[in-house]
């Protein structure tokens, strides 16, 4: 049975945008690309001195379980550089399970929906860009409304060369 699952993605090092295509290619082998964002131009949360961000979103049918899920994505990002030096710290590629259809999951190393999404535009830009419908499982908000609730920072800036890629329903 598949689920519809919601990733984020993001990369500050290297070619950010080719790194994010090539990890969408990856997907293809974890199920089905339904819907890709923009691409996004962010800047840094936390740490913040460090080249910004390019995110987008991506909703994606599989059949995998959540931990199944999260170790493909894990050995995606390593497949692509990904080191853990510096926490928070520059990326070629992060990979963030957001949704997991309407999911609840609290498990040691893994929070499904991911704890912090409702505070963070990078996120919620692009998401609610592919499904602003969908509602958050514990608030039961959808992204659009998250988003918008969202006080003001967190500099977020479409880029105007691409738009959301819409590969099947």
């Amino acid at each position: 049975m598949y689920k519809r699952v919601y990733l984020s993605l993001g990369s500050n090092v290297g070619n950010r945008a080719a790194n994010l295509d090539a990890a969408i290619d990856h997907m293809g082998a974890l199920g089905k690309v339904i819907v890709v964002s923009s691409f996004y131009e962010t800047e840094p949360v936390e740490f913040a001195v460090q080249p910004w961000f390019l995110n987008c979103a991506v909703g994606l049918d599989t059949e995998k379980m959540p931990r199944q899920l999260l170790s493909a994505i894990l050995d995606i990002e390593k497949q692509m550089g990904r080191r853990r030096v510096q926490k928070k710290g520059p990326r070629t590629l992060d990979i963030d399970m957001l949704l997991f259809g309407n999911s609840i999951v609290k498990t040691k190393g893994l929070t499904i929906p991911h704890p912090a999404i409702h505070e963070r535009r990078f996120v919620l830009e692009p998401l609610a860009e592919i499904a602003p419908q969908v509602r958050h499982p514990v608030f039961n908000l959808t992204m659009r409304e998250l988003r918008d609730a969202l006080p003001p920072g967190q500099t977020v800036r479409r880029l105007q060369k691409n738009s959301p890629r819409i590969y099947a329903d």
